[in-house]
């Protein structure tokens, strides 16, 4: 198992990297960074939860997000 992840503790390239296997065409290790400085919750390592990213990014583009 030397080259599993840890879904609770990415680094933000592999966040990057995971989700353009996944098929998104949009992230880059910027736009992560800008979601961290935006709010986006990340663990006391300075990694990130999968799980986590998305809980917030749901909330912050979902019907009940506040629009600037």
């Amino acid at each position: 198992m030397e080259n599993s992840i840890k879904l609770t503790a990415l680094t933000v390239q592999q966040m990057a990297a995971l989700l353009k296997k996944a098929g998104s065409r949009t992230i880059t290790e910027e736009g992560l960074a800008a979601d961290i400085e935006a709010g986006c919750p990340v663990n006391d390592d300075g990694t990130l939860s999968l799980y986590d990213y998305v809980a917030w990014l749901v909330k912050e583009t979902g019907p009940n997000a506040s629009r600037d």
